[in-house]
Formats: structure tokens, C-alpha cells, sequence
């Protein structure tokens, strides 16, 4: 047996800060991991090697200039997603080396293989290389992360029939895609494959694309995906799918059909938590199939936390990092990060991207808040104008009665890069006049705030004094 001061479980984003974080402080850690790279989903299969997709696509399909130039590029035949991700093996392994190098630095004892529980304080992992180890922890840390769920209805094969994790390994760019759920990954995913020239029908049980959304940030979405060309099947389910040809048929059920070279079904996503033996840790799990925590990350076993995907909610990487440091602290005592940050900024890599942080509209309402709106669009802004984006919004919300500001909402190019001025206004409590009080470089994005702020101010006082 070999004894640690903590235990991690997972080295995607909360698994390898919550360990450097510890080994920072002193600790003896050890993270286990039982895929053959570090970094999990975020720098595997999910959040990088979709961005550069996204960046790919972008690039080669000219959508960013359309706008300044009329141009409409259009995508030779034949070619792969391959093709696009010529940067994606650059990019990950350099991740992956830098998240090596932390550990090295850190002295985390890095262990391949499978590991589950014993106990609340015991792990065993069955390495790659077929030996079996039994470690003991003061505390331990699980970050696993999450797995997309697959409906047993559902014929999956990887060929033509996709999740949200294997739609990367698509062949051919097909000339037609169904896109099943209209959540973040479902919308990301139909707008990068519009871009690069398919015709996405996209269909969601609900009204409207991510209702969690300001319903005017979720209808200026779904306008632009329509003039991309998405087609929409909303309040719809599917009753049936087929493989058959090489070609995928859904029925819906309102007897509608659908029929494309390829779909991606991307309804959910649960805990990977199969094989860890959870129930021996004491360790509970809710009706989603993720785990249970409390603020502090702690599980129902004292000594056991959990953090990032494998726990819901948001699953972003940025709140994970910071979760997996949080739960480490609390587990040692460190007076160093107590909380999250009250503030949590959301990045959704549609085309456009969207940022929000803080407060919308439906939120006031249910909150009782009095509340006003200021807006700038791209189109009235001189760099949004320079680099072709005349669709782009900035929604600033604030008290009225004391012009605190409360929420931002942004859809544009650089959204989620604009969002940080304005969570940074909030986490301090500013009111909307330090926008008009702030000198911005000129011509940027960011002088929207400013605009912003005196449209809301012309809208508190009955008249307006400017909007762009």
C-alpha cells in the first residue's frame, strides 16, 4: 500500500489544478489516470479539438468577411474534417506536454490505469501495465469527468450515426446533417458543420435553442443559424431511427422525417463513473447519474470530494479549474481559495459565439428586480464594422434604482473575450457609469460598454441619447 496526502481521479481540468494546487502547498499526490493522454475531454475530444474545428471553419469559409466584402467562399468538394484539424495535433500535444510538465514541477506521482474504490479512503488501480496497486489518501478527488449519454434506440456506429464525443472522427464533410438536441454542444456543432458546407436540420424538443439563455440573445442565435441555413424542427421527438443505405432516416413525432447522410445526437451527457465502485466510498449519485456535492465539493463521505463534468452543471473547463482548487483547500484547510467567484462568465461556441455572466432579463423578472437595458450593436461600432460582423449585440442590464449594473449578455465576434470587462464591473459592484467614465482604445469591440451604458441611461431617462 502507498499512502498519499490526496488521491485524484481524472487529469482533465478540475483533476490536474485541484492536484497542483495540493502538491503547491506541500501535499503528496498522486493522479491516476486510465486514458493514454492527460487532459481529458477538454484537450481529447471535446473543448480544444472543436474550437479549432469552429476556427477552422471560420477560416476556410469566409464567413467573417462576408460582411465587409459580400464574398461568399465556397468549399471545394471532397474535403475531410482531417483536413480542417491540421492544427488540432499541434495544438493538443502542446497541451499535453504542458500539462506533463505541471506535474513534473509540482512532483505529482502521474499512475496509467483504472482505478476504484475500497473504501472511502482507499483506491486501487489496475495499471496499463497489468499491475495492481492500492493507494491510501487523507483525502481523494474525483474528476472524471463526464461520457455522452447513448440511448439504447439509438443504432450508434461512429460511421454515420454520431455522439457529441465521436462526431470528431467523421470522415467526409457530408453534404447533409441531422443534429438532434439543441443544447450548447447540439448548436455549436450545427453551426461549425453549416460553415463548412452541410445542410444541418436541427431538432429540439423545446421552443426555442438554449432556453437558459436572455430569450433576445437565444432569438438573435437562432436568426442568424437560419440565414447560415439551419433548418429547425422545434417541439419535436424522434419516434425512430434508421439506418439504412448508408443513409440515416429519423421519423419525429409529428410524423415529419428527416433524411441525411449522417446525424449527431446530442441529448446529454451523464457522470463516467461506471467501474469506479462508488457505493464502497459511500458515495451517492442524483437522478442524472452525476455525483452529489455540497458548496465546498464534498461528497456524502467526508473525505471524498468530486469536481468538473463528473458532478453536472455548468461542465465548463474555466469552472472546473476552479472547483477542483476550491474542493482541495476545503479538504486541507488552505487559507487560499474558499469559493468560486460569484460571478461565472458562460462561453458558447456557436457561430456567432455568445458570452453572459450575471443577470438577464427573465432572471430579474422572476427575481423581482427592477431592472433597465442598455444595447450597442456591432453595426454601429466602428471595429465591428472594420472586420465584417454587423449582427453582433451587447446588452448591459442594471438596477433602476441605482444603475447597478446586474447582468451582460453579448452575441459577436469576441464575445467571449468582451465578457470579462463586464464580470469584472460586476464582481465589483460598478454601476453602469464607469463604462461612460472608462477611455477604450479606438476603434475596438470593447467600446461598446461605454454605448451600452448611455443607451441604458437613455432608456432609464424616457429618451435616447445614442445606441451603437
Amino acid at each position: 500500500m502507498q499512502n498519499y496526502d490526496l488521491v485524484v481521479i481524472g487529469s482533465g481540468p478540475a483533476g490536474e489544478k485541484g492536484a497542483a494546487q495540493a502538491a503547491y502547498f506541500g501535499k503528496r499526490v498522486a493522479l491516476v489516470e486510465c486514458g493514454n493522454t492527460l487532459g481529458g475531454a477538454c484537450v481529447n475530444t471535446g473543448t480544444i479539438p472543436s474550437k479549432i474545428l469552429r476556427e477552422s471553419a471560420l477560416y476556410y469559409s469566409g464567413i467573417r468577411q462576408r460582411g465587409l466584402y459580400g464574398v461568399d467562399y465556397s468549399l471545394r468538394d471532397g474535403l475531410t474534417v482531417k483536413n480542417f484539424m491540421h492544427r488540432k495535433d499541434v495544438v493538443v500535444e502542446t497541451e499535453r506536454k504542458q500539462l506533463s510538465q505541471n506535474l513534473v514541477v509540482h512532483n505529482i506521482d502521474l499512475i496509467n490505469g483504472r482505478a476504484s474504490f475500497e473504501d472511502a479512503s482507499t483506491v486501487s488501480v489496475r495499471t496499463s501495465r497489468g499491475e495492481n496497486l492500492t493507494l491510501h489518501a487523507d483525502a481523494i478527488l474525483i474528476a472524471t469527468g463526464s461520457v455522452p449519454h447513448r440511448a439504447p434506440e439509438i443504432p450508434f456506429d461512429d460511421e454515420i450515426i454520431f455522439d457529441s464525443d465521436s462526431i470528431l472522427k467523421i470522415g467526409s464533410i457530408p453534404r447533409n446533417l441531422a443534429v438532434v438536441g439543441g443544447g450548447v454542444i447540439g448548436c455549436e456543432y450545427a453551426s461549425i458543420f453549416t460553415a463548412l458546407g452541410a445542410e444541418v436540420s436541427l431538432v429540439d424538443g423545446r421552443d426555442r435553442v438554449l432556453p437558459f439563455l436572455d430569450a433576445e440573445i437565444s432569438a438573435c442565435l437562432r436568426e442568424r443559424l437560419t440565414e447560415l441555413g439551419v433548418r429547425f424542427f422545434f417541439g419535436e421527438r424522434t419516434t425512430q431511427i434508421e439506418r439504412a443505405q448508408n443513409k440515416v432516416r429519423i421519423t419525429l413525432q409529428s410524423g415529419k422525417t428527416i433524411e441525411t447522410e449522417a446525424a449527431l445526437f446530442a441529448a446529454g451527457r451523464r457522470g463516467a463513473v461506471d467501474k469506479l465502485g462508488l457505493a464502497k466510498a459511500g458515495v451517492a449519485l442524483n437522478k442524472r447519474g452525476y455525483i452529489e456535492v455540497n458548496e465546498h465539493y464534498r461528497t456524502a463521505a467526508p473525505r471524498v470530494y468530486a469536481a468538473g463534468d463528473v458532478i453536472g452543471f455548468p461542465a465548463l473547463a474555466s469552472t472546473s479549474m476552479e472547483q477542483g482548487r476550491v474542493a482541495v483547500c476545503h479538504a486541507f484547510d488552505f487559507k487560499y481559495k474558499q469559493r468560486l467567484a460569484s460571478m461565472l462568465p458562460m462561453g458558447i461556441y456557436t457561430i456567432p459565439e455568445i458570452s453572459a455572466v450575471g443577470e438577464s432579463e427573465e432572471t430579474c423578472k422572476e427575481k423581482g428586480i427592477e431592472y433597465a437595458v442598455g444595447r450597442a450593436r456591432y453595426a454601429n461600432n466602428t471595429r465591428g464594422q472594420i472586420m465584417g460582423d454587423l449582427t453582433g449585440l451587447l446588452k448591459l442590464i442594471f438596477a433602476k434604482s441605482n444603475r447597478r449594473l446586474l447582468g451582460v449578455q453579448i452575441i459577436g465576434e469576441s464575445a467571449t473575450e468582451l465578457i470579462h470587462l463586464g464580470m469584472m464591473a460586476l464582481e465589483s459592484g460598478m454601476t453602469i457609469n464607469a463604462f461612460i467614465d472608462f477611455v477604450f482604445n479606438y476603434p475596438t469591440l470593447s467600446e461598446m460598454y461605454k454605448y451600452a451604458a448611455y443607451d441604458g441611461l437613455g432608456n432609464l431617462s424616457g429618451h435616447k441619447l445614442r445606441e451603437g
